[in-house]
């Protein structure tokens, strides 16, 4: 029931009533008419299992099972953006199937991003029949939870909220129809696509609120034309402007941000932005994580897309070992290959991974182009046995022969000349980014720290760390962790370069999460978490610019901070990915720089 405060609104609200002319926005440029070769799933219940069938020469059709294994079914799974394949089912009779079958002895490697891009006998040419059509199941999330079904709440509310949404429910003295539209899959006999349609009726008052609704004397309607999957979306993205509430999934996350771009909503569409980097980490395939940043790039996001870019760059390694990563647009490389905060395990796999690229992209990528990326790579930071043999090791030296040995030279001069030798030649610029580290984690140069797994023991020594033991973590960077420990002590040379190979500096970590773990130290911490970072003794003509990195479940890179003398405050509840159950963990990497 509306309040007397309520109603007294509605009652302004009924004075405002006019009616005139309509106004028509598309705001999706892409139509979801199906496109050739798209793949989708028939027959069954539910959307991540059944049939599936693949649309060419206008036309949906099915997929023999001869040949069909997890590889294909992993394709197609993802062809449809589900995380990945559960099951392969063959002599399920789901519905009859109509059309033709199209494909048959198909053979997938596995890391095809569209089914059609693999090895088949050519367009409906088979000896089978619908008996044989073969059916996947997907997956549709994490084990710990569904990515679609991943629900988080917005709520910029102020006072009327729920007064508000009241009137906006009842529909009560409307005056402003919205007529929302969208495309089907079905042809009508002139030709046309037919539309389903959606009319929301609001008020003028509210949405005047946000000049691009152009609710002005004069006009009582809009046509707003949207993609099937964003339609039903729509009413909640207008009842956030009366009530500024709503809950968004990674499935509704870019209807409702495209909405919020549209139609000027501007705290909304940075709050979505900003949830876009917390809920893709659950696509281990990276699908989700570049396809948001091609959607940044097209609407011109900067926030957006530096927040893609800063996700990708944190987790460089895993980007480069997943099938997203041959599909990767040059831009994005290339951005990526700017950053200081890129994590890799050194400067060598950097060089390699962007060499791999460039050999898939070959025909495709212009010498410029591949020139422009291989300028990017810091030479100065690959380790020195490394630069000795890439003349021999390199796939791409001999096609780009002089500009890697324009590379190569100050590389070697800076792994045998002080920085104060180096300054006299007139082409050498210490602010160069060639001889600013990245955030490298091969051994020695970091550990990982796990405060679940210490005692209330206090740190040993070095040594006697080692021969208690070190086990090996078998997913990320396989680093060495001293397990069962409250820190943990490792040994770096004083700097990368070669000269100061033989002189090693201790370090011991330690990530506290209570005043108590700072004072045994003798420390006082201002919040929890916060990793702790120290040197035995501090070489007064280096400085070390080291790291701690957040890591859910080891995989993935939540969040870097920088020490500030020796320790570095944590915020967990504005990380960058929900961890389930809270299972993160530290990675302190030591980064030195010359004075």
């Amino acid at each position: 029931m509306l309040t007397h405060r309520s109603l007294h609104s509605l009652r302004l609200l009924l004075l405002l009533y006019v009616s005139a002319g309509a106004m028509k926005f598309n705001m999706f440029k892409k139509s979801p008419r199906p496109q050739e070769g798209n793949v989708r799933l028939s027959g069954s219940v539910g959307n991540s299992e059944g049939r599936v069938e693949v649309y060419h020469d206008g036309q949906w059709g099915t997929v023999c099972d001869d040949n069909w294994d997890m590889a294909e079914a992993q394709v197609v799974c993802r062809q449809l953006s589900f995380p990945g394949a559960k099951s392969v089912i063959i002599g399920r009779e789901y519905t009859q199937a109509p059309g033709p079958i199209w494909l048959d002895d198909i053979n997938c490697k596995g890391t095809e991003k569209h089914l059609v891009a693999c090895e088949f006998k050519s367009w409906g040419e088979t000896d089978c029949s619908h008996k044989e059509d073969v059916g996947v199941v997907c997956q549709t999330g994490s084990t710990n939870e569904t990515i679609a079904d991943s629900t988080h709440s917005l709520d910029h509310s102020i006072s009327l909220a729920d007064d508000l949404g009241q009137i906006f429910d009842s529909g009560n003295g409307c005056d402003f129809l919205i007529l929302v539209r969208s495309p089907t899959e079905n042809i009508q006999e002139n030709g046309t696509t037919e539309m389903a349609q959606t009319n929301i009726c609001a008020h003028k008052v509210i949405l005047s609120q946000f000049p691009l609704f152009n609710v002005s004397e004069g006009i009582s309607n809009i046509t707003v034309d949207v993609s099937s999957s964003c339609q039903r979306l729509f009413p909640s993205f207008v009842r956030y402007i009366y009530t500024r509430k709503i809950d968004v999934t990674l499935s509704s996350a870019i209807c409702v941000h495209w909405m919020a771009s549209t139609f000027g909503v501007q705290q909304l569409m940075e709050d979505v932005g900003r949830l876009f980097s917390k809920v893709v980490p659950d696509d281990s395939v990276f699908d989700s994580q570049v396809s948001i940043y091609n959607y940044a790039v097209e609407t011109n996001d900067l926030i957006l897309m530096e927040n893609c870019i800063q996700f990708l760059a944190w987790n460089y390694q895993n980007l480069t070992m997943s099938p997203a990563w041959t599909g990767l647009p040059v831009e994005l490389l290339g951005a990526l290959l700017t950053r200081s905060d890129l994590v890799a395990t050194d400067e060598y796999f950097v060089l390699q991974s962007v060499e791999r690229w460039i050999t898939e992209h070959e025909g495709s990528v212009s010498s410029e182009s591949q020139a422009e990326l291989l300028s990017h790579i810091r030479f100065p930071m690959i380790p020195a046995e490394k630069l000795y043999e890439l003349e021999s090791n390199s796939s791409l030296y001999s096609s780009h022969k002089t500009m890697y040995r324009e590379k190569m030279l100050p590389a070697f001069q800076f792994n045998i000349l002080l920085f104060s030798k180096l300054v006299t030649n007139p082409k050498f610029s210490k602010d160069s980014a060639d001889y600013q580290p990245r955030i490298y984690t091969s051994s020695p140069w970091s550990i990982v720290v796990d405060p679940s797994k210490k005692t209330r023991s206090h740190s040993a020594p070095f040594i006697t760390r080692r021969r208690q033991g070190y086990y090996q973590d078998p997913y990320l960077y396989n680093p060495t962790v001293a397990p069962y420990t409250q820190s943990v002590s490792f040994r770096t040379p004083l700097h990368s370069s070669l000269i100061f190979k033989s002189n090693t500096i201790n370090w011991e970590a330690s990530v506290f999460d209570s005043a108590s773990d700072c004072s045994r130290k003798g420390l006082r911490c201002d919040s929890f978490p916060v990793a702790w970072l120290a040197p035995n003794h501090n070489p007064s003509d280096i400085l070390y610019r080291n790291r701690v990195m957040m890591m859910c479940k080891g995989r993935y890179v939540c969040q870097v901070h920088g020490f500030k003398g020796f320790l570095a405050p944590i915020t967990v509840n504005g990380t960058s990915c929900l961890c389930p159950n809270d299972q993160y963990t530290y990675r302190v990497v030591v980064r030195p720089e010359y004075v």
